[in-house]
């Protein structure tokens, strides 16, 4: 029942939301572009219009988890907004431009960004406001076996508000005495194999309790099975990477079409860049390492160099710490802020080395390193790597191995044109966020330095 309140409180919250939103551009469209159309629009073409708008922004919204108020903090809510009102915007600016035949004037549009950016604003931290002060944060138990601090990962994100931590036991403690879990509302499962998880999970499942699960590699193999029926029982087929010729045919063309008129549209950008990256030391614009891409094929890929000449003298490799990385130059520094060092990578797509959407391509000698501890890690390599993927969306440069493995599989379970099309709107969000960019402790860099385990410019 409560479960019940909260999903109509949340969904009032995000309809207000959108209605915040929409009163602007609505404004926006009588007042300046509807009455500039050749052919003026009647009722039903101006609803028509604002209906475009509306679910482009809950479309957008979705994208960027906009509308997921309860798990993000009020900073996060209103960045994601902002950035499904920025696209929402500039798609119906378009569209306003094809309907009128003329290129609207913009400063309109601007105005109704600014006033959307406020409205959405006041209307997340007085929905935040609500919605926690009408509940109370659901009673969690976290039950562990190999991975522990999920209950720091909990005050970290600061999701206190919405889970309240009342107590952290072991897979063999909680067995021991199922009936622990009765008086509380939600369940973390973190790093339980899948016998042991089973057993808890179907007396959540009795006891009407919510359980969330940190999977692990057998169980994201399992959620791209194909259901089917055989021997009149019911049947889970699990195989290697095997997405449709449809798939892959249309992914090539996305790769080919956008990477060319990515490289047309910011060839001036690369012009720039390349000069700023020359004229500070003289040494060579670009950088040039081999990674793998699928079954374990090795090619170059290349970067705008962002470290100094002289970064690998020594002949070690080590992570990157960051900002506290004295080898990364001060054009490099803001190359690696924006992502913009990725950028030459739009050759290796062109060429067929590497596909916008997929697994990041490691260095051989790190993936190597890596399968000593992890043999799952080569599952990766069952599709083309990618500029961007699972990983760079909801990890960070720090992200561990196994975490980007699992996030990698998620990606492979489940082919999709359209879930490619929205990592690529979700990799816009990532560009503004400091955290996605972090590099990992000066201690950690300086072991896997001797360990001769990752690239400069991973």
């Amino acid at each position: 029942m409560r479960d019940n309140r909260k999903k109509v409180v949340l969904s009032v919250i995000n309809m207000i939301n959108v209605v915040l939103v929409t009163i602007p551009f609505v404004y926006c469209w009588y007042r300046f572009f509807a009455p500039a159309m050749i052919h003026p629009y009647y009722r039903r073409g101006n609803w028509a219009v604002i209906l475009v708008f509306v679910v482009l922004y809950v479309l957008f919204g979705r994208v960027y988890d906009g509308f997921s108020i309860s798990t993000k903090r009020i900073t996060e809510s209103v960045y994601s907004q902002c950035m499904a009102i920025l696209f929402t915007d500039a798609v119906m600016y378009i569209v306003i431009f094809l309907l009128a035949q003329y290129l609207p004037a913009p400063v309109p549009m601007l105005v109704n960004f600014m006033a959307q950016t406020v409205l959405t604003g006041v209307g997340t931290i007085l929905g935040h406001k609500w919605y926690f002060s009408t509940f109370q944060p659901y009673r969690s138990i976290v039950v562990y076996d190999t991975r522990l601090g999920m209950e720091k990962m909990i005050e970290k994100y600061r999701m206190q508000k919405e889970f309240r931590i009342c107590k952290i036991v072991s897979i063999n403690e909680c067995l021991e005495d199922l009936d622990m879990l009765k008086e509380m509302d939600t369940v973390f499962m973190s790093g339980v194999h899948s016998h042991e998880r089973n057993i808890v999970l179907k007396y959540c499942v009795e006891q009407g309790i919510d359980m969330y699960v940190i999977p692990r590699v057998g169980d994201l193999l399992m959620s791209g099975a194909k259901r089917m029926h055989l021997f009149y029982l019911p049947i889970l087929k699990v195989g290697r990477y095997d997405p449709s010729p449809y798939y892959v045919c249309f992914k090539r063309v996305m790769d080919i079409v956008l990477s060319f008129l990515a490289l047309v549209i910011l060839s001036p950008l690369f012009l720039i860049l390349s000069i700023a990256i020359k004229a500070y030391d003289g040494g060579p614009v670009f950088y040039k390492q081999r990674r793998l891409t699928k079954d374990g094929r090795e090619f170059d890929i290349i970067k705008f160099r962002s470290m100094r000449v002289d970064a690998e003298s020594d002949g070690v490799a080590r992570l990157s710490t960051g900002d506290q990385d004295d080898r990364i130059t001060p054009v490099g520094r803001f190359l690696r802020k924006l992502r913009l060092d990725e950028l030459p990578q739009l050759f290796c797509i062109l060429a067929g080395d590497m596909s916008i959407c997929g697994p990041r391509p490691e260095r051989p000698e790190l993936a190597a390193q890596i399968e000593k501890t992890l043999p799952e890690f080569r599952l990766r390599l069952q599709t083309k790597a990618g500029l961007t993927g699972y990983a760079q969306v909801y990890g960070k440069y720090n992200t561990s191995p196994y975490d980007k493995l699992q996030m990698d599989l998620m990606y492979i379970a489940n082919p999709s044109f359209l879930e490619d099309i929205r990592i690529i709107f979700a990799t816009v969000k990532i560009l503004f966020q400091p955290e996605s960019t972090e590099g990992v402790l000066k201690e950690e860099a300086e072991a896997s330095g001797k360990q001769e385990t990752v690239g400069l410019e991973n």
